[in-house]
């Protein structure tokens, strides 16, 4: 738990109590590598911070391709944020890339912690800011940028990750080829 509590102290003043009520609402979930957190048309009933270890957020298209949306690592949230606020079913597919250790809570939680500790609402709004920004970021990114730029940016936001994940999986979150991402990266190592 320290490390979540480190997180929202880096980004608002809760008091001793208010984390202590905010940990207590929370569920230690262990996943293993190449298992499923969520699945599309589930019930979507938590959201998670990821204490340890690597997942993805994608969807299949029509066609069965892949596209990955997002890798959450330590100190990142991730859910499929749509179904778990507005009560639907998922879309997402959501796969441990590595054995992980994440902490979960549920929606009726977290609106009782946001009415009794209301910094906890600062401190959610200002990580739904940030995601916004860089969901934002994202997409001009990848409308502007070749793939060298993709990828700086890429590896600014999810530091040393390409030792974790592989290189056709990070070419699919950067809209690219591997082959170009290769390219790309062996020019960046000389």
């Amino acid at each position: 738990m320290d490390s979540l509590k480190n997180h929202v102290l880096k980004l608002v003043q809760a008091s001793d109590e208010a984390l202590d009520l905010f940990a207590s609402k929370l569920q230690r979930i262990a996943i293993s590598k190449k298992r499923f957190l969520l699945q599309p048309g589930t019930q979507v009933q938590h959201e998670y911070f990821v204490l340890k270890g690597c997942l993805k957020t994608y969807y299949l298209d029509k066609k069965g391709n892949e596209h990955i949306i997002q890798f959450a690592i330590e100190n990142w949230w991730l859910g499929d944020f749509d179904a778990f606020y507005n009560g639907g079913t998922g879309k997402f597919f959501i796969e441990a890339l590595e054995d992980s250790e994440l902490l979960a809570i549920d929606y009726n939680s977290l609106q009782e912690v946001f009415e009794k500790e209301p910094v906890f609402e600062r401190y959610f709004r200002i990580l739904i800011t940030g995601a916004f920004i860089a969901q934002r970021r994202r997409i001009l990114d990848g409308l502007s940028l070749k793939t060298k730029g993709r990828y700086l940016q890429f590896c600014e936001a999810y530091p040393n990750i390409e030792t974790r994940v592989p290189n056709y999986q990070i070419a699919n979150y950067l809209g690219v080829s591997a082959e170009n991402l290769s390219r790309v990266r062996r020019k960046l190592k000389s």
